[in-house]
């Protein structure tokens, strides 16, 4: 079931980029990107919105003009066309996993790789820097290194490149 989400969402995403990419380049793609991300990390930190995106007891016009009233002005028309889109297919609670989907999307043009890394104590810039380099020589990408500290681990550094 996750890996249909996943490719559900991957759809979606590949659509809004091409539309975005169509309405002016990569400055469009990325101003998307930065709005889409805002509008996920409401999602996610508002369980009360994220259930209302995704529950099947609210009629998809009810959400629709509650959604237009909301985000009308403060996203642009292209991501809220894309929104309602999505919320009139019914896929209201992916729209977290589409943003994901997308960021990728927008990370691989630009040649870049998220990478998560655990370790048990905090890393100084320094390391930071040094991991990111290293990560980055060998996969031949720019690492975007986002550190976690993990206490359980003993030692070492747990690393997970992309979305895998």
């Amino acid at each position: 079931m996750q890996q249909q989400l996943n490719n559900v969402a991957r759809v979606y995403a590949e659509s809004l980029f091409e539309l975005a990419e169509a309405a002016g380049g990569m400055s469009v793609v990325q101003d998307i990107g930065a709005q889409f991300a805002g509008f996920a990390e409401i999602i996610r930190a508002d369980r009360t919105f994220s259930e209302f995106l995704r529950t099947p007891t609210v009629d998809t016009g009810s959400r629709e003009e509650t959604l237009k009233r909301a985000l009308t002005g403060r996203i642009s028309d292209l991501l809220l066309r894309f929104v309602l889109i999505v919320n009139r297919k019914r896929r209201g609670g992916a729209l977290v996993s589409i943003e994901a989907a997308y960021d990728a999307l927008v990370q691989e043009r630009l040649g870049k790789v998220e990478v998560d890394v655990w370790t048990a104590g905090p890393l100084s810039p320094d390391a930071v820097r040094a991991i990111q380099a290293r990560v980055s020589a060998a996969i031949g990408k720019d690492a975007v290194l986002h550190a976690y500290t993990e206490p359980a681990m003993i030692g070492g550094i747990k690393l997970r490149i992309g979305d895998s």
